[in-house]
C-alpha cells in the first residue's frame, strides 16, 4: 500500500479499498475470534481458501436480486460475530447469509452448493422457535442490538488496514488534524458526554481537558485492555476484531492532549488479541499513519505494546501504570491523580479499549447524534458479554437505558431449560446481583449505583432458580480474595475473613451471627480500602444478603441449600417405593455408606456418606434423590 503522506493519499485509498470490496463476487468472512478459533474455524479457514484457490473462476450465483461484482472470490478472516456459543461462524456477502455451528467437513457442501448455487443448506442456518433465519440481520439476537462500536466485528477483514480504511476508518483523525484544534477536540467530546466504559462510568471529555490543562508537557494516553472480569470479553473482541478503531480513538484523544506516545496494556492470556494488535500497529506506521508528521501534519504519535500479567487489581488506574513501569501493579494513595501524574510522573489520559472505540464516531457523526442514543446523563451503547442460564449467549451492545427484561428475553432468548429467571449478576466479581422486581430497571451508569449495583466492564451473569446465591458469594469473594494485591489491610484482611465465613457457611458449619459479621465486614472493607477493587469487593455480598437474606438463613439455620449445590448440605435418601434391592447404589459407593439386602430396599448411613452423588448416578431406577 502507498504511503499515506496527506489527506488526499487517503481518500485515494479509501476509494480504491471501498471499490476492491463493492466489486468482489463473493466475500466469505469466517469468524477467527478466540471462540470461534477454538471449535476449528482456522481449519475452516484454510479449506475454503484452498476450494477458492482450486476454483479461481467459478460463476458466484445468489439469485436475481443480489447483485454482485465481477472481481476475485475472496476468503476473509473476521472479528468475533458475537453470537459465540452459535460458532464457528461463517457469513457469505453479498447474500448476507449466516451459517452457525460449521464443521470443516460443511466447507466443500458450501462452496458448491451455496456460493455457485445460490442454494440455502437449512441446517446450517439458525433456527429459533421453529423459524430459520437465513440473514444475519434477522435473527433476534442481532435484530435487537444496536452495534456501533461492534459494527465492524465480523464484518471486516481484522488483519489489513484498508479494509478498516475502507469503511471510513482513519476519516476521524484526518478530520481532527486538518478541521479542528486540540481544545474543539476536548470540547466535541464534553459535548458528547461519552462516560467511561471501563466502569467507573467518569466523563472522557473531562479527563482529557485536565490532561491538556496541565503545565508539564510530557504527556501519554494509555488504553486499558486488561479486562480481569471472569466471563467479560467485550474489550477483547474489540481489539481482535477491528483493532484500528481503538488506535483511532487514541490518536485523536493524543493530539487532544499533546501527547506523543501512547501504551496499550493487554492482559497475556489475550495471544489473539496482541497479535493483532501488533500486526494493526505495524500496518499503520508502514502506511504513515503512526509516526512522525501523520498525514503530513506536525502531529506525531507512537504505541506501545505491554503485556500484563493477569492482576485483576490492574484494572485500577495506578496499578495499572506502576505495572507499565516495571513495578508491582499495585494502588497508590490519591492525589496526586492520574491526569496529573500518571505514567512515569506525567499526566495521563487512561481510558478502556470500548471508550476509545467511540471517539472516531463522535468526530465523524457529531455530539449531538452520540446524546440522541440512549438516556441523557448515560448516552451511547455499551458492549455487553451475556452468559450464564440464558438461550442465547455471547457478545451484545445495546442502547444505554435497554432494560434487563429486554437483554435476557428479546436478545437472549429467555431463561434456558426448564430453568425460571433468579437473579443477574452484573459488573463481574466487583458488581451486584439484580432480581426479577429489578428486571425493567435501565441499564445505565446512574440508575444501576442507585441499585446498589454497577454496569462495571459489561459482564452479565444470568442465573436461574437452580442457582445457589450464597454459592455464587462466596465464588466471587474466593475470585476477588486471590487477586488483592495486598497493599492495604481492610482488603487484604477483610476479604479473607468474609471467605472464610462463606465457606463456613456453605459447608454447613454457619451461625446466625456470621450474617452480621459479614455485614460489618463488607461496610467496613467498603468504606476503608485503598482502591476501587477493595471499595467494591463486598458488593456480591451485600447485594444477595440482602435480597437472599432467607436463603442464608435456610444454611445455616435449617443446614439446607435448597438449589442442592453446596455438596456438605446434601443429604442423599433412598425411596423406599422406588429401590428394587438390585446393589448397585451400594457397589458403587466409595465408602461403604449404603447396605441392605438383594431384593429388599437399601438405606444410606448419613454419617458415612461424603455427598459425592456416585449412588444416585448409578441409580438405574430413580430411587435416590436428595432430600428437600
Amino acid at each position: 500500500m502507498e504511503k499515506i503522506t496527506s489527506r488526499e493519499i487517503l481518500h485515494q485509498i479509501r476509494e480504491e479499498a471501498a471499490k476492491k470490496i463493492s466489486d468482489s463476487r463473493c466475500r466469505i468472512l469466517i469468524c477467527a475470534g478466540t471462540g470461534c478459533l477454538a471449535g476449528g474455524s482456522g481449519e475452516i479457514y484454510r479449506r475454503m481458501s484452498e476450494l477458492a484457490e482450486e476454483n479461481p473462476d467459478i460463476d458466484v450465483e445468489f439469485g436475481p436480486e443480489i447483485a454482485h461484482g465481477s472481481g476475485p472470490l475472496e476468503v476473509k478472516k473476521s472479528g468475533c460475530h458475537g453470537f459465540c456459543e452459535m460458532g464457528p461462524l461463517m457469513r457469505i456477502e453479498p447474500a448476507g447469509i449466516l451459517y452457525t455451528k460449521v464443521k470443516p467437513e460443511d466447507c466443500n457442501e458450501i462452496f458448491h452448493r451455496t456460493i455457485e448455487k445460490g442454494d440455502v443448506i437449512r441446517h446450517l442456518l439458525f433456527k429459533q422457535d421453529g423459524i430459520e433465519y437465513k440473514k444475519q440481520e434477522e435473527i433476534p439476537f442481532y435484530k435487537k442490538q444496536t452495534r456501533n462500536v461492534l459494527k465492524n466485528c465480523g464484518h471486516i477483514d481484522a488483519e489489513h488496514i484498508e479494509e478498516y480504511i475502507s469503511t471510513g476508518g482513519y476519516e476521524a483523525l484526518e478530520k481532527v488534524l486538518f478541521e479542528m484544534t486540540p481544545q474543539e477536540v476536548v470540547e466535541e467530546i464534553s459535548a458528547s458526554n461519552l462516560r467511561g466504559r471501563g466502569g467507573g462510568g467518569f466523563p472522557t471529555g473531562y479527563k482529557w481537558s485536565q490532561v491538556a490543562r496541565q503545565e508539564e508537557k510530557t504527556r501519554y494516553v494509555v488504553c486499558n485492555g486488561d479486562e480481569g472480569d471472569p466471563g467479560a470479553f467485550m474489550d477483547r473482541s474489540i481489539m481482535e476484531g477491528d483493532p484500528h478503531k481503538m488506535i483511532e480513538g487514541m490518536m485523536i484523544g493524543a493530539y487532544a492532549v499533546g501527547a506523543r506516545e501512547g501504551y496499550i496494556y493487554v492482559r497475556a492470556e489475550y495471544p489473539l488479541a496482541i497479535s493483532r494488535l501488533k500486526r494493526a500497529i505495524s500496518q499503520a506506521e508502514e502506511s504513515g499513519l503512526l509516526g512522525d508528521h501523520i498525514l503530513g501534519t506536525d502531529f506525531s504519535f507512537r504505541l506501545h505494546i505491554n503485556r500484563g500479567a493477569g492482576a485483576f487489581v490492574c484494572g485500577e488506574g495506578s496499578a495499572l501504570t506502576a505495572s507499565i513501569e516495571g513495578k508491582r501493579g499495585m494502588p497508590r494513595v490519591k492525589p496526586p491523580r492520574t491526569v496529573e501524574q500518571g505514567l512515569f510522573g506525567k499526566p495521563t489520559v487512561l481510558n478502556n479499549v470500548e471508550t476509545f472505540a467511540n471517539v472516531p464516531m463522535i468526530i465523524n457523526k457529531g455530539a449531538e447524534w452520540f446524546r440522541s442514543i440512549g438516556p441523557e446523563k448515560s448516552p451511547g451503547t455499551k458492549a455487553f458479554a451475556l452468559t450464564g442460564s440464558v438461550r442465547h449467549t455471547g457478545l451484545i451492545e445495546v442502547p444505554m437505558g435497554t432494560t434487563l427484561r429486554e437483554v435476557i428475553y428479546d436478545i437472549g432468548g429467555g431463561i434456558k431449560g426448564d430453568g425460571a429467571f433468579k437473579a443477574v449478576q452484573i459488573g463481574g466479581p466487583s458488581g451486584g446481583c439484580l432480581v426479577s422486581k429489578d428486571l425493567d430497571v435501565s441499564l445505565d451508569f446512574d440508575s444501576l449505583k442507585k441499585m446498589g449495583a454497577m454496569i462495571g466492564s459489561g459482564g452479565l451473569v444470568v442465573m436461574d432458580d437452580h442457582t445457589c446465591m450464597v454459592e455464587v458469594a462466596r465464588f466471587f469473594m474466593n475470585f476477588t480474595q486471590n487477586e488483592s494485591c495486598g497493599k492495604c489491610v481492610p482488603c487484604r484482611e477483610g476479604t479473607k475473613r468474609m471467605l472464610e465465613i462463606l465457606e463456613r457457611i456453605v459447608a454447613g458449619n454457619g451461625k446466625l451471627e456470621d450474617l452480621d459479621l459479614l455485614e460489618e465486614l463488607a461496610n467496613m472493607i467498603t468504606e476503608t480500602a485503598l482502591c476501587g477493587l477493595g471499595k467494591s469487593a463486598a458488593l456480591p455480598v451485600m447485594s444477595t444478603l440482602k435480597v437472599f437474606h432467607d436463603e442464608y438463613v435456610e444454611h445455616v439455620v435449617e443446614k439446607k441449600c435448597a438449589s442442592h449445590t453446596c455438596t456438605a448440605l446434601r443429604k442423599f435418601i433412598i425411596s423406599p417405593e422406588r429401590c428394587k434391592g438390585c446393589s448397585k447404589c451400594a457397589r458403587n459407593c466409595p465408602v461403604g455408606a449404603i447396605s441392605g439386602k438383594i431384593k429388599e430396599p437399601f438405606t444410606i448411613d448419613t454419617e458415612k456418606c461424603i455427598k459425592c452423588g456416585a449412588c444416585a448416578s448409578a441409580c438405574a431406577f430413580g430411587a435416590i434423590h436428595i432430600e428437600g
